[in-house]
Parts: structure tokens; C-alpha cells; sequence
């Protein structure tokens, strides 16, 4: 029984790992923005704690008057050619994460969504605000997949409520992002085109990144850092947080890994009694 009892209380565990943990940016997880063809600054936008760079274009402009705090520029070089290539990669293991639930059609807007990955067949779109929910928990991710473009409203956000730690969040754009003016935005965007931020349009906890196209920025603020955290660092989970995952998390969620652990458990306890005979 104490086996069967231990099973039990990880299958919860296992069956919402495919949300949680780092997705790997590798060497592009230092630049704030990282563009292909070319990155265009105009008015005094700020990049705070990550690189400005290109690859394989070699132009960045509009640096001055835009600063870079705690980063330099990498214009063609190795870095920024590896930094794509590390992009690039994990743009790949983005698209290819299983579905929570689709919202082709649906705007963004005055929704509010828990860790999970999130699809849309076409475009999307983002009017008013957008409230992320990590309810208190750790080492979660919130993923957007977007086949086409994504497209902000002026004066439009993206706000996390209930954060633990190390909590991101991910924008896999098939073709093109724009942020709209006074957009507050959150987390990475890894589009495969290009990127647009419009006038003071700000990203926090997150990254411009174009994989094939232009980064261009209008007095815009990026803060790599600056990610809404917890004030203390929970507990371990507890009977009250697995309780809930025992009984709502349901067949359909469970990932045969978790089948093969309960498997695994039942022969074990097999074994046992076995034993004892």
C-alpha cells in the first residue's frame, strides 16, 4: 500500500510537468533585441540588462540616441550567429509543445489564462488586458503559438497575477509581431519574421527577437529582467496543492509517462507481496 500510496501522489506531478521548467534560449537568453536583417532604432528607447544584435545582417541604427544598459551590440559577428541559431531552436521545441486549449478567433483580450500552452491557427490579436495567472507556482511557463501574426491594440498589456518563481512566459510567432503604442507587453517573442514596437510599446521579462526579419523600435523600454516574482519561495508542494491534481487533472491530461509510472508501480507492489508469501 505505502508504494501505491507514493504512486499516487505523483502522477498528479508528472501530468503538469509538460508546462513547467526553463525552455532552453541557450546564448539568444542574453539579448534583449536580436533581429536578421536589421535592427532599427529611432527616439530614446532603452535595453536594459541584454545585447542588441544581428545576424546575418550587420546594420543596428539608431544607437545613439537609444542605450543599451548592461549589454553591447553584436553586429554580424559569432555571437549574434549563434544566438540566432540557439533561437532558432528553441522557436522549434516552442512549436512543437502539446496544446492546452485553441483560441483561433478569440481576442487575447479581458481573458484571463493559467500555465498552458495556447494555440491559434491563424492570427491573433490583443485588445485591452491580458491577466496571466501562475497561480502561486513555480517554474511555469505560459506559451502562445501563433501561426501567423500577432498584432497588439494602442495602450494594450499583458499583466501576471499570483507568480511563483522562475515563472515565463513564450510568444512563437509564425510571421510577424506589432506591438501597438503604449502597449505593455510580458515575456519572449520569437517571431519568425519580423518585429515591430510602435511607439513607447514595452517589453518586461522578455526579448524582441526576429528570426529572418527587422527589429524595429520608437522609443521603447525592454527589460530582460524584471519579472514579476513571488515575495518568499513557497513551500514544497503539499497534499493541498496534489489533491486538487489527483482528482481534477482527469485521463485525457495524463501523459503516458505517467501510464508507464503506474505500471511500473504495480509491479513493484506485485513484487512485494510476492516476497512475502
Amino acid at each position: 500500500m505505502r508504494t501505491l500510496r507514493v504512486c499516487f501522489l505523483v502522477l498528479p506531478l508528472l501530468a503538469i510537468h509538460a508546462y513547467a521548467g526553463d525552455i532552453n534560449l541557450g546564448t539568444a537568453a542574453s539579448f534583449g533585441v536580436l533581429g536578421a536583417s536589421t535592427v532599427t532604432n529611432t527616439g530614446s528607447s532603452v535595453v536594459n540588462n541584454g545585447d542588441v544584435g544581428v545576424y546575418p545582417g550587420s546594420a543596428i541604427t539608431g544607437f545613439p540616441p537609444g542605450i543599451i544598459v548592461n549589454g553591447v551590440m553584436h553586429a554580424g559577428d559569432a555571437v549574434a550567429m549563434q544566438a540566432q541559431s540557439d533561437a532558432l531552436a528553441a522557436y522549434t521545441v516552442l512549436a512543437g509543445l502539446s496544446v492546452t486549449q485553441t483560441l483561433t478567433g478569440q481576442d487575447l483580450g479581458n481573458r484571463t489564462l493559467l500555465p498552458g500552452v495556447y494555440f491559434f491557427a491563424s492570427s491573433a490579436q490583443l485588445t485591452g488586458p491580458l491577466t496571466l495567472n501562475f497561480e502561486g507556482l513555480n517554474n511555469q511557463n505560459i506559451v502562445f503559438q501563433i501561426v501567423s501574426a500577432l498584432t497588439t491594440a494602442s495602450n494594450s498589456s499583458v499583466l501576471v497575477i499570483n507568480p511563483g518563481h522562475n515563472d515565463n512566459v513564450y510568444w512563437q510567432i509564425g510571421s510577424s509581431a506589432t506591438l501597438g503604442t503604449t502597449t505593455s507587453f510580458y515575456g519572449t517573442i520569437i517571431a519568425q519574421a519580423s518585429i515591430t514596437l510602435n511607439t513607447s510599446a514595452t517589453i518586461d521579462c522578455g526579448r524582441a527577437i526576429a528570426l529572418t526579419g527587422a527589429v524595429t523600435m520608437d522609443t521603447n523600454t525592454i527589460n530582460t529582467d524584471n519579472c514579476v516574482s513571488s515575495p518568499t519561495l513557497p513551500e514544497p508542494a503539499t497534499i493541498g496543492l496534489l489533491a486538487p491534481g489527483l482528482m481534477g487533472v482527469g485521463v485525457a491530461a495524463i501523459e503516458p509517462s505517467s501510464f508507464a509510472v503506474l505500471g511500473l508501480c504495480g509491479a513493484i507492489a506485485a513484487f512485494r507481496r510476492k516476497l512475502k508469501r
